[in-house]
């Protein structure tokens, strides 16, 4: 099967017979990733609009708002969000992005219907004709869970992925998943070797069939593969679909703010249509709103909406649970989220910076020749909120703050703190050093911002270490246990009031930024001596042997750390 599905999806017995292929003795045919204009040669043609919009959607959540307001239905159903609007619109599931590319540029359809990373990879082909540069309209999720990384037991954080070599789907919504993972952790595209595969999910050229031979270390799926492939999320057991060791490193419910969906519609469109944009933007504002609350309940409107969607998404009415899945694994934007991606330049994660990321990264792969500028709808935000109810979000903390605690603590007694770290890295301090504000870090304050605007799921230690010479001056001279007790005991407090100074800094500055952080994502640990730089000898720290040794285990460190085993600590929306 070569529709692009990205979502977590209920395994019931006829869904798994049609997503899931057992494990084939047939090799994957790899191919080249080229320029998606040396791809698609289809002739720019005018637009064939006449009343009915041509819509594309794809096998994804977010699209269940778009059947929504079309009246759960592939063409208008009188009453709906989109009839009420004035609008005729005939959606088509075309998962295939090559075909949505032909369609848009011959002028079948007005819109595309996108990642971020997706439409990026073809900015040149689209950019060669004013007509066809894309305008961008809408944003309708982030991926939250849909979509993993999954690995085999030699890799253990992403700095493990130097050398290694991924599968990944070429032209897909992958691409950029990959780019910005390697990146966090001070890598680049030519420190890995890269596998393309043509599909993305159910054949034998999948990234998933591509796990199972041995020259292959990681690879980039959608959850129903991850979860295969790793006995059910744990560690894979090598029965049934299983690859033995293989785990999740990381799923999108950690990097939640990398695959931003999107549609966006042709520049001529835009220019002689704008009034029909906006009624487009509009309903899916409504339509939004409308299933959040049906969701949310047990009615004949919930059956009915997830009747619809599986047998528009999944060609099968009765797989109910499987659209269910697809919803809970897209977080919504919204009005909110749809103000904050376009229009706040001060957003680590607008849509701006999301399009410069994954553009640079094509560049350095020979997906793109150069780079460009993006064009964005002027939409009218203050009029889109007539007919709806929330357009000044409350952000609420996503962590449980005593949960928190709970795993930090245990992971800090079995000293396993590093077990689930993604990423991690250290600033310095000087000694007696009490300070530490954005004049002395901005870079590193603004690195942590980044972090935790991209991997909302993860969990951010700031974790304060003492300088240890005090105590082994005092060990040297045969003090007492109570007084190197009393050092011990110090030092530590000395270094969680640094932890605590730091993760107020930080959340201090990226309000003065612009930037909103959640609080409850941050734990802070004071080590005191326990975890120098120069190591523990015995069972005592070694001491520095140079000025430079001993300035180094005066520091704080961040690790962002995955939690998505600890179900009671992160609350997504």
């Amino acid at each position: 099967m070569k529709h692009l599905i990205r979502a977590t999806i209920i395994f019931n017995a006829f869904f798994v017979l049609f997503v899931i292929t057992t494990p084939s003795l047939a090799k994957p045919n790899y191919i080249d990733a080229i320029p998606l204009k040396q791809v698609v040669k289809t002739p720019v043609g005018p637009l064939k609009y006449n009343n009915t919009l041509e819509v594309p959607i794809i096998t994804w959540g977010g699209d269940i708002a778009t059947i929504y307001a079309n009246g759960n239905n592939r063409t208008t159903a009188d009453k709906s969000i989109f009839s009420d609007a004035g609008l005729r619109v005939r959606l088509s599931r075309v998962d295939n992005f090559t075909d949505q590319l032909s369609s848009y540029i011959s002028g079948k359809s007005p819109f595309l219907r996108c990642t971020i990373g997706m439409c990026s990879q073809a900015m040149e082909l689209l950019n060669q004709n004013q007509a066809t540069k894309p305008v961008f309209i809408y944003q309708l999720t982030w991926s939250a869970g849909g979509d993993a990384l999954v690995v085999k037991e030699n890799i253990k954080t992403t700095k493990d992925l130097k050398g290694k070599t991924i599968a990944v789907q070429a032209y897909g919504p992958h691409v950029d998943y990959l780019t910005k993972v390697l990146s966090d952790a001070g890598l680049n595209l030519r420190d890995i070797k890269i596998k393309w595969l043509p599909d993305l999910t159910g054949t034998d050229n999948s990234p998933m069939t591509a796990f199972y031979e041995s020259d292959i270390d990681a690879a980039f799926v959608i959850i129903p593969d991850a979860l295969a492939l790793t006995s059910n999320g744990t560690v894979g057991t090598g029965a049934e679909d299983s690859v033995k060791g293989a785990q999740i490193l990381m799923s999108t419910k950690t990097a939640n703010r990398i695959i931003a969906d999107v549609y966006a519609v042709r520049s001529d469109f835009y220019q002689s249509n704008r009034n029909v944009v906006d009624a487009f933007v509009h309903s899916l504002f409504k339509a939004q709103e409308k299933i959040t609350t049906i969701m949310s309940g047990s009615g004949n409107d919930k059956k009915k909406l997830l009747e619809s969607s599986a047998d528009i998404l999944l060609d099968a009415k009765e797989a109910i649970a499987d659209a269910e899945g697809l919803y809970l694994d897209a977080e919504f934007a919204g009005y909110h989220g749809n103000l904050k991606f376009f229009q706040n330049s001060k957003y680590p994660r607008n849509i701006n910076k999301l399009a410069s990321e994954a553009q640079s990264s094509f560049k350095t792969i020979g997906l793109l020749a150069s780079t460009s500028k993006i064009t964005t709808a002027n939409i009218d935000y203050k009029r889109m909120e007539a007919g709806l109810v929330n357009t000044a979000k409350v952000e609420q903390p996503k962590f449980d703050k005593t949960q928190v605690a709970a795993v930090v603590s245990r992971k800090q007694q079995q000293g396993t703190l590093g077990s689930d770290e993604l990423f991690s890295f250290e600033v310095f301090f000087k000694p007696n050093q009490n300070d530490f504000s954005a004049d002395l870090y901005a870079d590193s304050f603004q690195k942590v911002i980044e972090f935790a605007s991209t991997y909302g799921g993860a969990l951010i230690t700031v974790e304060g270490h003492s300088d240890p010479m005090g105590y082994l001056r005092k060990r040297k001279a045969n003090a007492p246990d109570v007084v190197l007790n009393r050092i011990k005991q110090s030092a530590k407090n000395l270094s969680l009031s640094r932890a605590v100074k730091v993760r107020e800094e930080i959340i201090n500055f990226a309000e003065r930024s612009g930037v909103v952080l959640d609080g409850s994502q941050f734990a802070t640990i004071g080590h005191g001596i326990n975890q120098p730089n120069t190591g523990i000898c015995g069972s005592v720290p070694c001491p520095p042997k140079t000025e430079q040794e001993w300035l180094s285990n005066m520091r704080v460190q961040f690790r962002i750390i995955q939690v998505e085993a600890e179900s009671s600590v992160f609350k997504p929306l």
